[in-house]
């Protein structure tokens, strides 16, 4: 089964969970995103990265890296491998000494601690046919960066009591706003009812 190489595209507050935040990425020279929940401490650990952040003292991922480095452990990838119940399912492909060991991790772990060894974060076609959202040329030129601040209106009632034509009109309004959390739901719905 070939992967899929993601990047890191956005991080942005969530608009429907406290304390929440919305992960995205996308594959590379395609059209589809991976919107992905993590907790405050995972976004905060990645963001501090991305933006080469130094904090005073080193958070936990960073204690990782330094523990790993040490005794000349390498994180090679990332790969995302299953998504059972709306829970992704990572592991860390480490090497030491030329041989590979695979480690189970949390997808918010795994990408921060994946991003401080710059190795790249891989997923397979059944994960993103399945949790992808498409993004249409036009939403694709625009700026990748999430504004936190975004005003987005949600679906009138519940999404289950809109027709199907309602929730595709909802779905591209969701990815037209940058709101991929909501586009995520949206689609389950939709999945749920193809299913």
């Amino acid at each position: 089964m070939n992967k899929i190489k993601l990047e890191i595209v956005g991080l942005s507050y969530s608009q429907t969970q406290s304390g929440a935040y919305a992960l995205v990425l996308a594959e590379e020279n395609g059209s589809r995103r991976l919107p992905i929940i993590i907790g405050g401490f995972e976004a905060q650990a990645i963001a501090i990265e991305l933006e080469k952040m130094v904090p005073t003292r080193p958070l936990t991922h960073d204690l990782f890296k330094n523990f790993a480095s040490t005794f000349n452990i390498n994180v090679k990838e990332v790969v995302i491998y299953n998504l059972v119940e709306g829970i992704f399912y990572s592991k860390l492909i480490c090497e030491q000494n030329e041989q590979i060991v695979e480690i189970d991790a949390r997808t918010s772990d795994a990408i921060a601690i994946g991003i401080r060894f710059n190795c790249e974060i891989f997923t397979f076609e059944t994960i993103l046919s399945s949790a992808g959202i498409l993004m249409e040329e036009s939403d694709m030129d625009a700026n990748n960066d999430f504004d936190s601040d975004l005003e987005v209106e949600e679906p009138q009632g519940t999404l289950a009591s809109l027709t199907d034509e309602e929730l595709e009109n909802e779905l591209n309004q969701a990815i037209q706003n940058e709101d991929y959390e909501l586009a995520s739901k949206i689609r389950d719905e939709i999945n749920k009812r193809n299913a």
